[in-house]
């Protein structure tokens, strides 16, 4: 459909905000003029008026969304980057300077809980993000995995032996080898706590098996 726009206007794809904006005035002042003139030819100028102002009024919407969304996820990229590299007061801060918050800003506040050790806020998160975007698997997955690590936290709490022996060492249970990478330590898991969310492989992250 923006191709039938910018064919109206008479404009390429590639043409810059301001020719496009130019090649618009030009248009309307023709238009203008023309719809005062007697029989079909006035009837067709206000028509043309009409369309050609939708035309460029969706086509600089779509341009301005477009704008929007690249400039999101070159900022979205770098609160990544701020949790990967342990800043988590400087990745909070950058969240809270959006002033749109979709999916993708409530699955990285959920990152950013979690480093905090905000279990339940994190899990909070990545309901809302699941909410906003329930055919994302990326949130899903992520949820998942917080979840079987909630119910992993709280049976160790529960039997604190059980907990002594996975530190020195003991076979893994079904959350470690699934969402842990392998055997368990706790070295591993407080370093690697974000990946859990992120996706990324523990022994890349501590080089540990």
């Amino acid at each position: 459909m923006n191709r039938q726009y910018y064919d109206l206007l008479g404009v390429s794809e590639s043409a810059t905000d301001e020719e496009i904006s130019a090649r618009y005035e030009q248009l309307k002042r023709k238009y203008s003029e023309e719809r005062f003139l007697e029989g079909e030819a006035g009837n067709e100028a206000a028509k043309m008026l009409n369309r050609i102002d939708v035309a460029y009024t969706e086509i600089m919407s779509a341009r301005k969304e477009r704008r929007t969304a690249e400039n999101a996820g070159s900022s979205y990229a770098r609160v990544e980057q701020l949790i990967r590299e342990g800043k988590i007061a400087e990745a909070q801060s950058a969240l809270d300077e959006f002033n749109e918050r979709p999916a993708e800003w409530h699955y990285l506040q959920s990152v950013v809980f979690y480093r905090k050790n905000w279990i339940n806020e994190s899990k909070k998160q990545l309901e809302i993000a699941m909410q906003l975007e329930p055919s994302n698997e990326k949130y899903s997955s992520s949820y998942n995995r917080l979840r079987d690590k909630i119910e992993y936290d709280r049976r160790q709490a529960e039997n604190p032996a059980q907990q002594q022996r996975a530190g020195q060492g003991a076979p893994a249970d079904d959350y470690d080898q699934q969402q842990m990478g392998g055997s368990f330590c706790e070295q591993c898991a407080t370093c690697c706590a974000c990946n859990v969310l992120f996706n990324i492989c523990l022994n890349a992250c501590c080089g540990c098996r």
